[in-house]
């Protein structure tokens, strides 16, 4: 990244990055089918359970497009 470039908008593999925790399952117990995201490089998944709850967490930089969506739902 060129130095003084906008770090918001990075989404190589040194972006800063961020995650969202999402159901892993829906309301009939089906679970999620998950891709990888092909807006950031530094996109990974884990699975957590939190208080007893399933959860898929989801990596992305934070200037990646999918994430930005993600956080403002």
């Amino acid at each position: 990244m060129a130095e003084g470039a906008d770090r918001r908008q990075d989404v190589t593999y040194r972006a800063p990055v961020g995650c969202v925790d999402l159901r892993a399952f829906d309301d009939d117990g089906n679970s999620y089918e998950i891709h990888a995201c092909h807006d950031c490089l530094p996109w990974h998944a884990e699975v957590v359970v939190i208080e007893g709850e399933i959860l898929v967490r989801e990596w992305h930089a934070i200037g990646c497009p999918q994430f930005q969506q993600l956080t403002q739902d």
